[in-house]
């Protein structure tokens, strides 16, 4: 018992010290400054990073607006033709990611973001010249090639630049800026297709033209517009003076002791995945993606072939319960950050989606089935910045950081798999099955939330006995570390 007892009040006394020589470092700007600084990293960062993801969308889900405006009668997109389509992308998307954290680390996010973003931009303008099935296809493999470095060197670098019980707020800003302007996407298309005609192309060809252009300009600013590592000496584009990014720096390892990343090994990289939290994190992404994909794919042709809305309609109706989502998302991401929780947060997420579930599968008023829309498109994609935040929240290293975002980023991949496959053609109008597939996956998440929390009050309880540290594999680890339900 004493011996329990000195290790314990050694522990806080380590964690006591810990504090008050942090205080001391991060306290050389006044509170009024200190938010100054955070909100011009949010304008510059979030803003940008936001509209490159918003393009990101928009040119990997935008198949579903020209399928519906003449793209699957043109390409012979018969039987399960749309479905190889949509699933192109993401093989090339899943496999070329583990080493996108590791590139945006060595050549900087100015050059590796903007680059590919530029590069699948002229992609995307090419799609609106193919001829045939095959090519369409091929150049969705591409297209997956590249923006497999985006999302997680995007989050990666979030990561970096924030604190733990900062992170909800701005992963649901950052998701918010990309998955509801993209939602707009759909009147955007809408317009589009009245180009039909001009300079002898289809309407739908004008989709990817259009879009691949700004795609190219998106990129072409980003290189000025992007921003390193905060502990970087590259140099970027009229922000931050070196003694607010040293600022940065110290809050960042006054919070988890990480800021700054420590030569790249092998063995540590892929040392990070004998964690089972980061694959039960991966299982969460999974789940998740899995519906906000079978909804970005498949929304537009269920409102069009199941509730008998037209074609015009159908793109317009997309819109509003993605605005609605942006509302939703940003308020629980408030909440999580607020009262310092991560868990609950995924868990009424997925509840939600449960309630819209059946009422947009399964209600015979056409109105009632587009609320349910509303609720699942809501509590899907809100999961998203959620699940990013309660892995972000929960562990510590920059390269076990790095591979979390990579895994992370590759089950959600997979997810997008499952997405683009579980609404059949053999199932229209009604698409029960893919309804039900979405109902398991929401339950599955539910339990391996309740599975992290348990092994997360285990271990804290350990570490407040002095038994254990957590999260202690990295040098220069901040002692008191504690796992967040």
């Amino acid at each position: 018992m004493d011996n329990g007892s000195d290790k314990s009040a050694y522990a806080v006394d380590q964690v006591e010290e810990a504090r008050i020589a942090i205080s001391d470092e991060v306290d050389e700007y006044t509170e009024r400054e200190s938010r100054k600084i955070i909100h011009r990293i949010d304008r510059r960062l979030l803003v940008t990073i936001g509209f490159m993801y918003c393009v990101s969308l928009i040119d990997r889900t935008n198949v579903s607006a020209a399928a519906i405006a003449g793209l699957a009668t043109d390409l012979v997109l018969t039987g399960n033709r749309y479905s190889i389509v949509t699933l192109a992308f993401f093989p090339s998307y899943i496999l070329f990611q583990p080493t996108s954290t590791v590139l945006v680390r060595k050549l900087g996010p100015r050059i590796h973001i903007s680059v590919i973003t530029a590069a699948w931009g002229v992609i995307m303008l090419g799609m609106g010249f193919v001829k045939t099935f095959g090519e369409f296809t091929a150049l969705r493999v591409i297209i997956g090639v590249l923006e497999a470095g985006f999302f997680p060197s995007a989050v990666y670098l979030l990561s970096t630049w924030y604190t733990r019980y900062e992170l909800g707020r701005r992963y649901g800003l950052f998701y918010v800026i990309g998955s509801v302007t993209s939602a707009f996407s759909g009147i955007l298309a809408f317009g589009l297709i009245h180009l039909e005609g001009v300079g002898g192309l289809r309407g739908w060809r004008w989709i990817f033209i259009i879009e691949g252009i700004f795609t190219i300009l998106l990129g072409i600013a980003g290189y000025w517009l992007l921003v390193d590592f905060p502990d970087s000496d590259r140099k970027t584009w009229k922000f931050l003076s070196e003694k607010e990014r040293a600022w940065v720096v110290k809050r960042v390892n006054a919070d988890r002791g990480d800021a700054e990343a420590p030569k790249f090994q092998v063995s540590k990289f892929l040392g990070a995945g004998l964690d089972w939290r980061l694959w039960a994190y991966g299982l969460i992404a999974f789940g998740s993606t899995t519906m906000t994909y079978a909804l970005a794919f498949f929304l537009p042709i269920i409102l069009n072939e199941n509730l008998g809305y037209d074609v015009g309609t159908s793109q317009a109706l997309v819109a509003p319960p993605y605005a609605f989502a942006g509302i939703f998302m940003y308020a629980v991401g408030w909440l999580g950050d607020r009262y310092r929780m991560r868990g609950p947060i995924i868990v009424i997420n997925m509840v939600v989606a449960l309630i819209g579930l059946p009422l947009l599968g399964w209600h015979p008023d056409p109105r009632i089935r587009y609320l349910g829309a509303f609720l699942l498109v809501a509590g899907a994609n809100s999961n998203v910045p959620a699940s990013l935040a309660y892995q972000a929240t929960n562990i510590r290293g920059q390269w076990k950081r790095a591979f979390a975002s990579a895994t992370w980023v590759g089950f959600g991949g997979i997810g997008g798999i499952a997405g683009s496959l579980v609404f059949r053609a053999q199932d229209k109008p009604e698409y029960r099955p893919g309804l039900w597939a979405c109902i398991a996956v929401a339950l599955m998440i539910i339990v391996v939330v309740c599975i992290l929390s348990i092994s997360y009050y285990i271990d804290n309880r350990k570490a407040d006995r002095g038994e254990k540290e957590l999260e202690a594999e990295d040098e220069g680890f901040q002692p008191g570390f504690r796992y967040t339900y």
